[in-house]
């Protein structure tokens, strides 16, 4: 996937999870009463700051925290972006 947006410094570029759409039950869930995804794939990354160097890559499944980052649009989708600190880990492949 290319997007057309680079981070600066120690910021990731996150596509959020969907949101669930029904319970284990099978129960809908309305659009209301959905939580916010608390993972995501790594998107884009910083080039990180002199005496650290970023850890992620693009292409990574990461679990962040749930105020974390910074809702933005880029050509019509909604994407997160954040600093690598406020990421938790990265989901094993």
């Amino acid at each position: 996937m290319s997007v057309k947006f680079n981070p600066l410094a120690d910021r990731v570029l996150i596509e959020a999870a969907p949101a669930e759409q029904k319970t284990a039950s099978g129960i809908f869930i309305p659009d209301t009463a959905k939580e916010k995804p608390l993972n995501g794939t790594v998107i884009a990354v910083g080039s990180g700051k002199k005496d650290e160097p970023m850890t992620l890559k693009a292409g990574d499944s990461v679990l962040y925290g749930q105020y974390s980052g910074t809702e933005i649009k880029i050509d019509g989708k909604n994407y997160l972006i954040m600093k690598e600190s406020d990421i938790y880990g990265v989901f094993n492949k």
